[in-house]
């Protein structure tokens, strides 16, 4: 007798973390939903990874379009939906959010510094916070979450540091950290855990993004014990153990995967000054 099916719902699933925790899941039989917004000259890209996941003999449907939009989202969890109904016993057993789209501008200054507006500010809550919440509200008013499931929410360590032009992102990193608790709580009783996973900082086409990003990723080399960044295969690794059954206890926390970068300080140290 066969397994039931299981499927991942990965939000940003075309690059970075996304991208390495659904060619992580894939090995494990999970079949992919994954949700990504790319214009034409980075759909090559997707395309290819769609095809290693199905060389991997698993099923994926992805959709190009905004994860925050209400009415994709709802689209997006009726077909899924009626995917699932031909599969007795399968289910969604994790629910990953990795958007990072979002304003990097100043929250205020003087009269001729463009600042964070009503609007820039609303949209990276929505996108990098709210949505998660959405998601899984919707996944759960469907259905299609079954005991044992994770819902994982990706943070950083911006959500308590301050950063030059990293307000509204960081306000929105720690939202969805606060988001993933309360989670916690209210899904226990149906066997589902909520965590997130801070990552180290890692190349990706988001940090690119950052203003500074070069002297972020120096400092990250310093900071770091191991003296190197965060790739994004360290988190998907994580997360391939997360959702094992294994893990059930693990619920309401954030987990930090950095080799250490936010927790120990080696900005003063070199290796060399440790050989006399």
């Amino acid at each position: 007798m066969s397994s039931p099916r299981n499927y991942a719902v990965i939000l940003g699933v075309s690059s970075g973390f996304g991208k390495a925790t659904a060619l992580a899941l894939a090995k494990q039989g999970y079949h992919i939903v994954g949700v990504h917004l790319d214009r034409a000259a980075g759909l090559a890209a997707v395309d290819e990874l769609k095809n290693s996941l199905n060389a991997m003999g698993v099923d994926t449907h992805f959709y190009n379009v905004n994860a925050a939009d209400a009415d994709r989202r709802n689209e997006i969890v009726s077909a899924l939906t009626a995917e699932i109904a031909q599969y007795p016993g399968a289910s969604v057993k994790v629910l990953l959010h990795s958007l990072a789209f979002g304003s990097l501008i100043p929250l205020v200054g003087d009269k001729d510094t463009k600042v964070c507006s009503q609007k820039q500010l609303e949209m990276t809550m929505d996108v990098m916070a709210n949505s998660i919440v959405y998601w899984a509200q919707s996944i759960m008013a469907a259905g299609l979450f079954t005991r044992g499931a994770r819902i994982i929410g990706l943070t950083s360590a911006g959500s308590s540091r301050v950063l030059p032009m990293y307000g509204a992102v960081a306000a929105a990193k720690a939202a969805m950290e606060s988001y993933i608790r309360q989670m916690a709580l209210e899904l226990a009783e149906f066997g589902i855990t909520a965590n997130s996973i801070r990552a180290g900082v890692t190349y990706t086409p988001a940090l690119d993004k950052i203003p500074g990003s070069d002297t972020i990723i120096k400092n990250a080399y310093m900071r770091n014990p191991y003296h190197r960044l965060t790739q994004p295969e360290d988190i998907a690794k994580v997360i391939s153990v997360l959702v094992k059954p294994e893990c059930d206890w693990v619920n309401g926390t954030i987990l930090g995967v950095d080799g250490g970068e936010d927790s120990i300080d080696l900005t003063w140290w070199t290796p060399e000054e440790s050989k006399g």
